[in-house]
């Protein structure tokens, strides 16, 4: 017999190649099915890369399933933090498929990271993504709003490095009266008790703060909270007993790491952190106990002493130039000359011919 989520993923696949509202979207390749509708990775008619979340067929028919899935989009706007997965439209096809166009992330989730690792992720990379996680969500919860499934697979870690916290359908808003008694909504193994117990107006942000401490717990263990062979009994386990202390399954946490999740995982909520702030603050203290401090830096080698400046060669001081020699007498014009004016005569005179 064929599981109701196989059955979800096998009506999901058809819908590949399909276009949304008159060829403006088209549906390239499915991405993923939860319990409310499907992800495609799509092409708008511009050609913009972008991700629809299509509801399920099933699921339009029910009022409050249909208003929940639109109010994804209010509730981003709401947030407004990059943390946050944009919504770009939302609308219904002609054949009455609602649905929603986000940006489209490249990357994966927490839940595959874990997956690639062997059931595990290491320390300090696993404390910095639950810091930008609490981030996310003391932006979330100053809203009013209760995320009501944080779990690895909603936490989505982009090529880039970013963390982005996905599903915020089943996200509750202060005083809205969209929540049906006895529902419950969540993930089992990260569910807090009162959502467990189907006490759905007890939820609030340290709900939130649980699936944080289960988070933190399960994947730095290898253990989930609360062992049981199937969901139902996880379910009833986390809906009447205490979680067990970290130290019980993983002896090597040290007591600042061990006591940040105990803190989030307290049956009584009010005995959990009162805010993501209070636990954001904790977990920077476990940071700073087990980040391997960073490298010192290499010593920069003193510079070498900058070459003397040449000296210019100084010239030997100028030989004193030879006395001047005084000049020549300038000659005196003819009539300033002794015996002058010379006497002559007109006649010329003959050799040896004397004047008388």
């Amino acid at each position: 017999m064929t599981s109701p989520a196989a059955r979800l993923t096998e009506l999901a696949q058809r819908r590949v190649g399909t276009t949304l509202r008159r060829d403006k979207y088209t549906l390239e390749e499915l991405i993923g099915v939860g319990s409310m509708g499907a992800v495609y990775r799509g092409v708008h008619r511009n050609g913009t890369r972008v991700a629809v979340k299509v509801l399920h067929t099933e699921l339009v028919g029910n009022d409050a399933v249909y208003t929940r899935f639109l109010r994804e989009a209010f509730i981003v706007n709401q947030v407004n933090h990059p943390g946050i997965v944009r919504v770009l439209d939302d609308d219904v096809d002609d054949n009455g498929a609602t649905f929603l166009v986000m940006e489209l992330l490249e990357g994966r989730t927490l839940e595959d990271e874990r997956e690639a690792l062997g059931g595990k992720v290491p320390q300090v990379r696993l404390l910095e993504i639950v810091h930008e996680l609490l981030m996310i969500l003391a932006a979330v919860h100053g809203k009013g709003i209760v995320h009501r499934d944080v779990k690895p697979e909603n936490v989505f870690l982009t090529r880039a490095g970013q963390v982005k916290l996905l599903d915020l359908g089943v996200a509750r808003i202060a005083q809205s009266n969209l929540t049906v008694a006895g529902e419950t909504l969540g993930s089992p193994a990260y569910m807090s008790p009162e959502q467990a117990a189907g006490r759905l107006a007890d939820v609030d942000a340290r709900s939130d703060l649980f699936g944080v401490g289960a988070i933190l717990f399960t994947l730095l263990t290898g253990r989930l909270v609360h062992e049981g062979p199937n969901a139902y009994v996880r379910a009833s386990l986390a809906a009447t007993r205490q979680a067990r202390s970290m130290c019980e399954v993983w002896p090597e946490a040290k007591g600042a790491l061990a006591n940040l999740v105990d803190v989030a995982l307290r049956f009584d909520k009010t005995q959990r952190w009162s805010s993501a702030g209070d636990m954001l603050r904790a977990l920077d203290a476990v940071l700073a106990l087990v980040r391997p401090p960073a490298p010192a830096p290499a010593p920069v080698p003193a510079p070498a002493p900058a070459p003397a400046a040449a000296t210019p060669p100084v010239s030997p001081p100028d030989a004193a130039p030879p006395p001047r020699r005084p000049a020549p007498p300038l000659p005196r014009a003819a009539e300033t000359l002794p015996g002058w004016p010379v006497p002559w005569s007109a006649e010329p005179r003959a050799p040896g011919a004397t004047e008388t």
